[in-house]
């Protein structure tokens, strides 16, 4: 079913014969720009003529009404309202260790430099609802930009025909949970312009103000969306279809490989599920497992897309030290490391967006209630990108101040550098207040 990639005894760069979805997003930029250039330009007419025409749905009005998101959460089923909470409980323990706080340096005697950490005053955060429904992504948001002290926070997610044209309910009933009021029934590319250029509504109420930075996972329109508002707002990343990767070796348990290669390739007929491994004899019992658990998975015909696509297969590599290079190439958004001292190996890697440390940790998990976020860095990105976090959601701003001491005693090497540079006047800005 994998396809299979054997790098045993090669010392080739590894990382343009490693699977990888072919995804050109410059073209879907262009086949999204009028979309986009619609919604600035012509607000609530244009995204409701874009919602008929993508999602079957006519927009009444942008904003979900308070009562239905109260509805919502009130007809939310026990266990998943329970699981809900949960998540929230532990995602909010996490994230509320990455609050930063403000450091002030003594630089001489007079002068100090303060760096000041700020939450944005109001983000979009994207909920997507194609393939899947994703409550749990509203957590993965929603909480971060919460523990960071960000004002306003907006959910925008597609509207459901089977659920009267608004969001999904148990989207809206996360949103509940989490007390975010401000709710827009609106998805794909028309929803990233109506959080970047603001929109007009059916009237004031209605109204959708813009942000100041847009987070949250979608397809390839709303990546191609994002990448035309990147400057205007603050994008967290481009995301691509969602990808695992694990490194096994003779001591994993097929059935377990398996049944995450499966899990991730669930998502999406592009989604990646990638096998790095030493032992000839896992990866053929891995594809004996997954044989038998494909054809009894209720999404059968996806998931099989998914791993008999180019973007998916198993990589032969001659030990687990080239096994970790060829890890560490993929830099996968999920790495599970199921291997002999598992967290030694899991301690050297370099590029992932999260890493799932032997056999009681699958990515699941971290989908879900390991407390972590699933919000993570795809096609290779986690080789200079992070998944989203508090972080994201604060600025830092240095404070400079310096007394007239401190000043004049460093006056002539900002004069000396600014003459060096050409650039005088800047110079004279400091002379001139020892004139």
């Amino acid at each position: 079913m994998l396809n299979r990639i054997d790098l045993r005894g090669s010392r080739r760069d590894p990382r343009g014969l490693l699977p990888r979805a072919q995804l050109d997003v410059s073209v879907a930029v262009e086949r999204i720009r009028p979309v986009v250039e619609a919604v600035h330009q012509h607000g609530f007419s244009a995204i409701r003529e874009a919602t008929e025409r993508f999602d079957g749905v006519t927009l009444e009005r942008l904003r979900v009404p308070a009562e239905a998101i109260a509805a919502a959460e009130a007809t939310l089923e026990p266990e998943v309202r329970a699981a809900l909470l949960e998540v929230i409980k532990r995602a909010r323990k996490v994230h509320a260790d990455q609050r930063r706080t403000d450091v002030t340096t003594q630089v001489v005697d007079g002068g100090t430099v303060t760096e000041r950490w700020v939450p944005v005053r109001r983000v979009g955060l994207y909920v997507p609802g194609g393939l899947a429904v994703y409550p749990s992504t509203v957590v993965m948001n929603v909480v971060p930009a919460q523990e960071a002290g960000v004002e306003g926070l907006v959910v925008a997610s597609p509207p459901q025909a089977s659920n009267n044209g608004l969001p999904d309910s148990r989207v809206l009933a996360a949103c509940a949970l989490l007390g975010v009021t401000e709710v827009y029934a609106v998805g794909g590319a028309q929803a990233i312009a109506m959080l970047g250029y603001g929109s007009d509504g059916v009237d004031e109420s209605d109204r959708c103000e813009s942000v100041d930075v847009i987070t949250g996972p979608g397809n390839i329109w709303v990546t191609a969306a994002k990448r035309l508002l990147q400057g205007r707002v603050g994008i967290d990343a481009e995301a691509g279809p969602t990808e695992i990767a694990i490194l096994a070796d003779d001591t994993a348990d097929p059935r377990h490989v398996a049944a995450d290669l499966i899990s991730q390739a669930e998502h999406d007929p592009l989604a990646a599920s990638v096998l790095v491994t030493p032992s000839l004899e896992l990866a053929d019992a891995v594809e004996v497992e997954l044989e038998k658990q494909v054809a009894a998975t209720k999404h059968a015909d996806r998931v099989r897309t998914s791993l008999t696509g180019e973007q998916s297969g198993v990589v032969l590599v001659d030990d687990l030290e080239q096994g970790l290079r060829v890890v560490d190439d993929y830099a996968a958004e999920h790495l599970e490391i199921q291997t002999r001292d598992a967290r030694e190996w899991a301690m050297r890697v370099r590029n992932a967006g999260a890493i799932f440390v032997g056999a009681w940790a699958p990515v699941s998990l971290g989908d879900y209630a390991a407390g972590s976020n699933h919000v993570l860095p795809t096609a290779g990105c986690a080789r200079h990108s992070s998944g989203l976090s508090v972080q994201s959601f604060l600025r830092g701003i240095h404070v400079v101040e310096y007394t007239e001491e401190a000043l004049r005693d460093v006056a002539g090497h900002v004069v000396a550098l600014a003459n060096a540079e050409d650039l005088p006047a800047h110079g004279d800005a400091v002379k001139a207040r020892f004139a």
